[in-house]
């Protein structure tokens, strides 16, 4: 099974002719909300994907709770572990413009009163733990250590980037997942080289897969002696957001699976193309048939 440790929120998406630049207003026809929240996306995501997932998180008890929680409802994701605290649930805005390119404010909301206490009664050995970043990093560092504790396998993908302290981690789980930008702020932190391959070089002598995505210029992944450089297919591209939830949670799924590592990526890659496709992070999360259809194609 897969435990999502992660946020909880609602988007709310305008659609705009261009991102604004600093201090500009841009407007847009309309406004459409989405349940959201990267550890939501990656739940739900690893949930079409194949997988037996539970999201442990947070919402609050106002009138954004049970409209954030439809879709990993709707899914089958198991929602006991979710705890519904005083206050405000999380909410993201979101602007994206004809190219599919987004920008992103998010208001956390009862997100950074999430504990990884959460935790200790629901991680086996069997169990992946899958985590990004957009909890509190004491959280975070804590989460890490009850999962090795555990013996569960640990997946991170840290975005945003959390500070030097908790950056130092990277290396103590089983998977690191990371987009360009994202490696060269580490890289900075760690004091590593910043290209892929040298990046992914630094961690995977440890036998941790370490994969950086880019985009439409595909993937790069390293794992002890293997590396894998993976294209990505040609797509449709109508919204960006979310397409990187979608590449963990698939790529979460295929490991629960047990499936070979290539394989396991392919996937990932086309979990994250398929995603750009359609508007909304939750609502693009592609279906196993889909993902595995397009996956034998690269």
């Amino acid at each position: 099974m897969i435990t999502v440790f992660g946020s909880i929120n609602l988007d709310l998406v305008v659609a705009v002719p261009r991102l604004p630049e600093r201090g500009e207003t841009v407007i847009g026809p309309d406004h459409q909300a989405f349940p959201g929240g990267k550890g939501a996306n990656q739940a739900l995501a690893a949930r079409r994907a194949g997988a037996v997932v539970q999201m442990v998180g947070a919402v609050g008890q106002d009138a954004f709770a049970a409209p954030a929680l439809t879709g990993l409802d709707d899914a089958g994701v198991k929602l006991d572990t979710v705890r519904r605290l005083e206050g405000a649930t999380g909410l993201a805005f979101i602007g994206v413009e004809a190219s599919g390119e987004n920008q992103i404010i998010v208001a956390s909301g009862v997100n950074t009163r999430v504990s990884a206490d959460w935790l200790q009664a629901t991680l086996t050995p069997e169990d992946i733990l899958l985590m990004q970043g957009e909890l509190p990093e004491a959280e975070l560092i804590s989460a890490i250590e009850f999962g090795r504790a555990a013996d569960a396998t640990l997946i991170w993908n840290p975005a945003p980037v959390p500070s030097q302290k908790c950056a130092a981690l990277a290396g103590d789980v089983d998977v690191l997942v990371v987009n360009r930008g994202e490696a060269e702020e580490l890289a900075a932190l760690l004091g590593l080289p910043s290209e892929p391959e040298a990046f992914a070089s630094a961690f995977s002598q440890n036998d941790v897969l370490v994969v950086v995505t880019m985009g439409a210029n595909g993937i790069y992944a390293g794992k002890g002696s293997q590396r894998f450089r993976i294209k990505a297919p040609a797509v449709d591209v109508q919204d960006t957001t979310g397409a990187g939830d979608a590449f963990c949670g698939a790529l979460a799924a295929a490991i629960d699976r047990g499936d070979q590592t290539e394989a396991a990526l392919k996937q990932a890659v086309a979990a994250g193309s398929l995603a750009c496709t359609v508007t909304g992070a939750q609502s693009s999360a592609p279906s196993q048939s889909d993902i595995q259809k397009l996956a034998a194609e690269l």
